[in-house]
């Protein structure tokens, strides 16, 4: 191999690897290594069994919460805006296996939406979860048909968005 191939190889490589790190799909904790994990007690519940029911509740919360806002609407839809126009959404799927707890009491969920305009849309939400207590801090379109209008990056702990690639 010559070497400016292998240079571009090289390069090709380690961005590969790298540009996951900088940008994600979906907000996600922090992952922790085993020495800093919580110890787990015998006589408490596994932490895995406590964080997997608090993502449950915050999942059932969120189905509540979209059924209950559209039922309150007109014409039975999820209203939200969008390039200052009004997108009448029904629900489609809320991605369970895309469901992250951000820490604390704050959680994010990716949800597929289909408009009366025929498009299938990926609305993020951003929650805090607190016992019997939903709120909905942040929503927003992160894709159309499938194509992505944003990536997520963490920055010192506080996720945001950054364009698409």
């Amino acid at each position: 191999m010559t070497t400016p191939r292998a240079t571009r190889v090289f390069t090709a490589v380690l961005l590969a690897t790298a540009l996951p790190l900088l940008a994600q799909e979906h907000p996600r904790a922090p992952q922790q290594s085993q020495s800093q994990q919580l110890p787990q007690t015998r006589t408490g519940a596994p932490q895995a069994a406590v964080m997997q029911a608090s993502m449950s509740d915050a999942s059932d919360g969120l189905k509540r919460f979209i059924s209950g806002y559209a039922a309150k609407s007109a014409d039975k839809k999820f209203h939200m805006p969008y390039q200052r126009k009004d997108l009448a959404l029904d629900l489609v799927k809320i991605h369970d296996d895309r469901f992250s707890s951000l820490g604390g009491d704050k959680y994010f969920a990716c949800v597929d939406m289909k408009g009366t305009d025929g498009k299938i849309y990926d609305i993020d939400f951003l929650m805090a979860v607190q016992p019997g207590k939903l709120t909905v801090t942040q929503t927003s379109v992160h894709k159309i048909n499938g194509k992505p209008l944003y990536n997520w990056k963490e920055d010192k702990g506080v996720w945001k968005k950054v364009p698409v690639s």
